[in-house]
C-alpha cells in the first residue's frame, strides 16, 4: 500500500495551506472566546469549491473523491483552527452523501447545488440523549399526515445545528415493537431547519 500524495492530493494539500494563511491563531482563538461561528473562514472554503470536492460534478462538484476530501479536512485540522475549522465545513462535505446516493433526479438537483456553493447550510440530527450511538434505540418519530410528516424528538452532537439552514434527520416512521429488527422503521428526511418549530439549546442540541 502506498502512502505517498499524487500530484492532485499535493495541490489540495497547497492549497488549504493558502487558505489557512488567511486565518490565524488569534482568528480562532476570538471564534472561541467569542462563541461564534467562522462564516470568514466557511466563505473563504466554499468561494474556492471545496464544499463540492467529493461532489458529483454535474451538480456544481468536483468528483474528486472521499480520499481528497479526507486529506483535505486532515490539513484543515491540523491548522491553528483544528477541530473547530473541521467541525465548521465537514458536515456540509461529507453529510448530503445520501441525498446523492438515494436521492432522485430532482432532489439532487434542488438540494445539492445550494450546499456545494456554500448559499445553505446543513446539519445531520442522528444521536439522541437516549440512546448515544445505539442507532436502533432512537426514539425521535415522524407521524405521517396528509401533507408530510410532524416529527418529535431530540438530537445531540448536531454539529452547526444553530446556523444551519437546512437539516438532514433520522426518524422513527414505524414503532420499534412492530420491526423485525431494531434498525427497521427508520427513514432520513432533508427539511428546512425551522427555527419556529426546532429549538437549539446549544451548538449541539435540537429539539422538536
Amino acid at each position: 500500500m502506498s502512502f505517498s500524495y499524487n500530484e492532485t492530493q499535493l495541490s489540495i494539500i497547497e492549497s488549504v495551506q493558502n487558505i489557512m494563511k488567511n486565518f490565524d491563531d488569534d482568528y480562532w482563538l476570538k471564534c472561541d472566546r467569542e462563541s461564534k461561528f467562522p462564516h470568514g473562514f466557511y466563505e473563504e472554503v466554499s468561494n474556492g469549491g471545496w464544499l463540492g470536492i467529493c461532489m458529483p460534478e454535474e451538480y456544481g462538484g468536483s468528483a474528486l473523491g472521499i480520499r481528497e476530501a479526507s486529506i483535505f479536512m486532515q490539513k484543515i485540522s491540523e491548522t491553528g483552527g483544528g477541530m473547530a475549522a473541521a467541525s465548521s465545513i465537514h458536515i456540509n462535505i461529507f453529510g448530503p452523501h445520501p441525498i446523492v446516493v438515494h436521492g432522485n433526479n430532482k432532489q439532487k438537483n434542488k438540494w445539492l447545488p445550494p450546499l456545494i456553493s456554500g448559499k445553505e447550510k446543513t446539519c445531520f440530527g442522528v444521536t439522541e440523549p437516549d440512546a448515544g450511538l445505539d442507532t436502533g434505540k432512537l426514539k425521535t418519530y415522524a407521524k405521517k399526515i396528509n401533507n408530510g410528516y410532524i416529527i418529535n424528538g431530540q438530537k445531540i452532537w448536531t454539529s452547526t445545528a444553530q446556523i444551519a439552514d437546512k437539516i438532514l434527520l433520522l426518524a422513527r416512521t414505524t414503532p420499534i415493537e412492530e420491526c423485525k429488527k431494531n434498525i427497521d422503521g427508520l427513514t432520513l428526511f432533508y427539511t428546512h431547519l425551522d427555527r419556529n418549530k426546532i429549538e437549539a439549546v446549544s451548538y449541539t442540541h435540537l429539539r422538536a
